[in-house]
């Protein structure tokens, strides 16, 4: 059964860093693409950035470049998503989610249709 598990949220003041992790279970990462989206209050899920499972090919969104790290660690099955320069319009619940690999643009996994398997979320609080 696949499985994925963010966790790592919390509350963090502007300026300031969080990691989140998505522990992965359920299947061979090497075949999927795993990405990162979240979802504000009365907002859509956004994409913000996916990795595929050996971590060579990764896309962001322009909202996050730069501030933005997405990470595999393969022995682990385990996703990072380092988050740096923290604002509070980044506050949102984040999740974590797979998609399979097949013949559509890498940057499209960005799209929450385009993803198989999600992970319950993580709350991310941006606050003074």
């Amino acid at each position: 059964d696949v499985q994925l598990q963010a966790s790592g949220g919390g509350l963090v003041q502007p300026g300031g860093s969080l990691r989140l992790s998505c522990a992965i279970s359920g299947f061979i990462s090497d075949d999927y693409v795993i990405g990162w989206f979240r979802q504000a209050p009365r907002e859509e899920r956004e994409g913000l950035t996916c990795v595929n499972g050996d971590g060579g090919i990764t896309w962001y969104d322009d909202s996050v470049k730069g501030r933005f790290t997405i990470a595999v660690d393969s022995a682990k099955n385990t996703v990072y998503l380092q988050m740096n320069s923290l604002e509070p319009m980044d506050t949102a619940v984040y999740y974590c989610a797979a998609g399979s690999l097949r013949g559509i643009a890498f940057g499209t996994y960005s799209l929450a249709r385009n993803m198989d398997y999600w992970g319950k979320g993580t709350q991310v609080t941006v606050s003074s």
